[in-house]
């Protein structure tokens, strides 16, 4: 009896440990939750919630106090059989994350504005949350098309100092981005914007 409660024990510990890096790894990275399309004025306004986990390698690269960007693309574009696809619209917006140690605060860089935060968890939390950035309208938008929209996530390593970039080159310890959803939609209406859930 006593060896039929070891020989259990043992199983269910090996499947712990094999199972240990599949929980590990889905900790990290960007997952897309949301996104929602609404006009506004003349306009087009889009929100977005994501989860943002950054690695070991990144949070060490915060401390040495070397800036994270962060991009969010949308694209709208309307897809021709019979001409290329034309870019109508577009939303594209890059964020800084920072850790000053002499504070032991984490800012996000804003194009417009700044935010300070007492932990990553939080940082990140706000990084995660876009809410009603205004889309560069660039042709003439029907509502009666069928356009194809894409939205993406990722750190941009092009920003990083030149070691960095090179540390990176080839590392998966550095590759941080969500998948690149796609889907077909029709422009919102004031009276019915668009949602849709990530993944």
């Amino acid at each position: 009896m006593w060896r039929v409660q070891s020989s259990l024990a043992n199983l269910i510990f090996l499947l712990l440990i094999t199972l240990l890096p599949v929980v590990v790894a889905q900790a990290e990275g960007i997952q897309i939750k949301s996104v929602s399309m609404a006009a506004v004025g003349q306009g087009y306004e889009i929100s977005i919630d994501s989860d943002i986990a950054l690695n070991a390698t990144l949070e060490q690269a915060l401390e040495k106090s070397i800036v994270l960007y962060f991009v969010t693309k949308f694209s709208l574009v309307d897809s021709r059989w019979y001409w290329l696809n034309d870019e109508v619209a577009r939303g594209k917006l890059r964020v800084g994350l920072r850790y000053y140690a002499l504070t032991r605060q984490y800012h996000l860089n804003h194009p417009s504005f700044s935010q300070s935060f007492n932990t990553l968890t939080e940082a990140l939390q706000a990084l995660g949350q876009l809410r009603d950035y205004p889309l560069t309208v660039k042709s003439d938008l029907k509502h009666d098309v069928d356009y194809i929209a894409s939205l993406r996530i990722w750190l941009d390593l092009t920003r990083m100092p030149k070691p960095f970039q090179v540390e990176a080159l080839g590392s998966s310890k550095w590759d941080l981005s969500s998948d690149k959803l796609e889907w077909r939609m029709k422009l919102p209406t004031p009276e019915q914007p668009f949602q849709m859930k990530g993944q």
